[in-house]
């Protein structure tokens, strides 16, 4: 239940956003966008934060996780380039524009995705969810992810709705896949995750304050989400070997 309120709260913000976009004026429409790309970059450098530092009894603050990090956007980018994921993603979602008539659907369908996808809250809350059916951290996201969507679907547009179908397939595997999970994706493994994740937040928001031709390709990067994984893998069998 927790991952379809979430989704049914994003789907309502969607469509209250997208009342305000016919209401506003393209240079309100522009202040919109450019204040989204600020609170975007804050939620992801503070994502960062929160999964790489930690403190001691003493409140000696210390970071860990910068070279997993250097690692996972490396290769993962470069895996992401090789495969060409990004233009592979944009030609679908343009023929959905073309066909539909629903300009910007790429950009909104694709930011919000990975903003509502790679934090935490989605992971623990589909755990706590399948193994407890305790639905409290993801109607807490979807509350969160409703007001969110609002906002975004003023500046973004109809691809912000669509992006209901990745949370319902991502969280929605998570929860009936939780009694396997639940062990792996903890501890070091789950921080690692994240902030990978946030940093690649992060990226998006800077794309809403920049627009050229030169801006991130962050679906590009979206196979460092794996590295943390391979890394954790390779960990584990090293242990084993001993």
């Amino acid at each position: 239940m927790g991952t379809l309120i979430n989704v049914a709260l994003v789907l309502a913000g969607g469509t209250i956003g997208l009342i305000f976009k016919k209401a506003i004026s393209k240079e309100i429409e522009y202040s919109i966008h450019k204040a989204t790309g600020v609170a975007v970059l804050v939620i992801g450098i503070c994502g960062i934060l929160s999964n790489m530092l930690t403190s001691d009894s003493s409140g000696k603050i210390s970071s860990n996780g910068e070279l997993i990090l250097v690692i996972s956007l490396t290769v993962g980018t470069f895996i992401g380039e090789i495969l060409k994921l990004d233009d592979r993603l944009n030609r679908g979602c343009k023929k959905i524009e073309d066909k539909f008539k629903m300009s910007g659907f790429a950009k909104g369908f694709i930011t919000t995705t990975m903003i509502y996808c790679v934090g935490a809250m989605a992971i623990v809350g589909s755990i706590n969810d399948g193994l407890l059916g305790d639905s409290t951290t993801l109607i807490t996201k979807g509350i969160l992810d409703g007001i969110t969507s609002i906002v975004l679907a003023a500046s973004l547009g109809y691809g912000v709705l669509f992006s209901s179908i990745p949370i319902l397939i991502y969280q929605g595997s998570i929860t009936l896949l939780a009694g396997t999970l639940e062990s792996v994706l903890t501890g070091a493994l789950l921080n690692n995750i994240c902030m990978v994740g946030y940093a690649l937040v992060m990226c998006i928001g800077i794309n809403f304050l920049y627009n050229s031709d030169k801006q991130i390709k962050t679906v590009n990067m979206l196979p460092s989400l794996l590295v943390p994984v391979v890394y954790e893998l390779i960990l584990r069998l090293i242990e084993y070997i001993k």
